[in-house]
């Protein structure tokens, strides 16, 4: 099937913040709009408001119930209003009637301080009084399943080595050509697609921009894959681990660090001075940040879980950098900017199945499924993650952290240094699950200063509740070792 049909579509020049939405719709012949914003847990939030509205949206808001969505609000909360920022509207390049255009979070005539896009304009403020803007870019890792069983869709992509396989992924180029048009007909200036390590999985990469620009394309992108995905007859997932036995998805972001056209992260024959010292703030706070960067019970999987199919899992769970060498949880690949690897992509949507664990047979991927009332997903947020990045970075060059003692050698591999090793001294581990991360996000005062105590407070609220939940299941694993002692 293919979706993208539209044809002689050209996506508008962008608008101005204040721009007439209204005038927009009739020149560019929009009929709804999704004013949309993204929860704490990153869940896109939508009110689908027509074209004759829109003045009057942009002038009062969207309505929504606080409490209905994951922010920490009760049911007594005024309207939450979501003012549009027009400069962010995308025309929907497979359905141009549509446009999405995200939007700011405001209670009672006050920004909600907790909301994700709230939190990042907060740290892109302080990077502007300090002269700067951050520019990242991002791998958003997915894989792409039946939406019959949640299955790997396709049963001949079964290699222990898949990636960049050409066969399996002309298996599904009619999807991911229709992705790629998408996002570059909205000029996200893709420049490749690969079948990604694990079976069924796969990446896109599009070029870097102002962390607000790229966080705004990183919502669409997930939506858009998802929708396109469902459209084709598949289900894409960006869940952390959704296999035992392969990779899971990360969501790895570049970063740079930019005064006026100069990039003053290049240096000469690695990066400059200064963005070592961004860099060792990031590394100094990893520990501390990872129940952002990874925040589902699943995000543990893929940091901690056993070796792949493939040999490798591709994840950090040391806090360790190198050059050009993917066994770390930071990679610098040139002398202009550096690679975190910590994050994962997690899942956005409903999920009415809990994965409990799969086999592989000589055709397929099958999985034993446990039944469960409610379980809900989140994403490492397009917003908190290059947040995270300007909050400890700027925390680094205030403190001059030293990254030094967490480097290696670009010839290091750090999969195969075992616990315990000499070579590990003064090497921190990453958090073994969620309720550890969180702790330590908790007793971090540095990052609940940076970030804002009423974002801290919301978001370590609602990870203890995941825990909690988590924790209150009683799973398949459970019954088969305990039912019969």
């Amino acid at each position: 099937m293919q979706c993208f049909t539209k044809a002689g579509f050209c996506q508008g020049e962008k608008l101005a913040a204040n721009a007439d939405l209204s005038a927009v719709a009739k020149a560019r012949g929009i009929d709804f709009f999704l004013v949309a914003f993204v929860d704490l847990r990153g869940v896109l939030r939508t009110k689908m408001v027509p074209s004759s509205a829109i003045k009057q949206i942009q002038r009062d808001g969207a309505g929504f119930a606080p409490a209905a969505t994951w922010l920490d609000f009760g049911p007594h909360a005024a309207d939450l209003l979501v003012m549009p920022d027009a400069s962010t509207l995308l025309q929907v390049p497979f359905s141009p009637e549509l446009a999405v255009v995200m939007g700011d979070c405001f209670i009672e005539g006050k920004e909600v301080a907790q909301s994700p896009r709230a939190v990042l304009k907060a740290q892109i403020a302080e990077a502007q009084k300090r002269g700067y803007v951050l520019k990242s870019g991002v791998e958003a890792e997915f894989f792409i399943l039946s939406a019959q069983n949640d299955s790997i869709s396709d049963e001949r992509d079964i290699q222990s080595k898949p990636c960049y396989d050409a066969q399996s992924m002309m298996r599904r180029y009619a999807l991911l050509a229709d992705i790629v048009k998408t996002l570059n007909a909205c000029d996200f200036g893709v420049y490749q697609t690969d079948h990604e390590d694990a079976n069924g999985q796969f990446e896109i990469n599009w070029h870097y921009r102002d962390c607000l620009t790229t966080a705004d394309q990183h919502v669409f992108f997930k939506w858009a894959v998802k929708t396109l995905a469902e459209r084709h007859g598949f289900r894409a997932t960006f869940m952390p681990r959704p296999f035992s036995n392969l990779s899971g998805n990360g969501c790895h972001i570049h970063c740079s660090l930019w005064s006026g056209e100069k990039n003053v992260f290049e240096g000469k024959e690695s990066i400059s001075d200064l963005a070592l010292q961004f860099l060792g703030g990031v590394l100094a706070k990893a520990p501390s940040f990872c129940a952002v960067t990874n925040p589902t019970v699943n995000s543990y999987k893929r940091l901690n879980g056993a070796a792949t199919a493939s040999g490798y899992t591709w994840s950090p769970n040391r806090v360790s950098w190198s050059g050009n060498n993917r066994s770390h949880m930071v990679r610098v690949p040139d002398n202009d900017r550096f690679e975190l690897r910590l994050a994962d992509g997690a899942v956005l949507e409903l999920l009415g199945v809990h994965m409990v664990h799969e086999k592989q047979t000589a055709t397929h991927y099958s999985r034993v499924y446990s039944k469960i009332s409610t379980f809900y997903g989140w994403q490492v947020n397009p917003y908190l993650l290059p947040a995270l990045m300007m909050a400890c970075g700027f925390w680094g060059i205030d403190t001059k952290a030293d990254p030094a003692k967490c480097s290696f050698p670009a010839n290091v591999n750090m999969y195969e240094i075992p616990d315990g090793s000499p070579k590990l001294e003064g090497i921190a581990s990453l958090p073994r699950n969620l309720i550890d991360a969180t702790r330590a996000l908790e007793s971090d005062k540095d990052l609940s200063a940076l970030l804002g105590a009423d974002f801290m407070r919301a978001f370590i609220k609602l990870q203890k509740l995941e825990w909690a939940d988590f924790s209150a299941h009683l799973s398949t694993w459970e019954l088969m070792q305990t039912l019969d002692c």
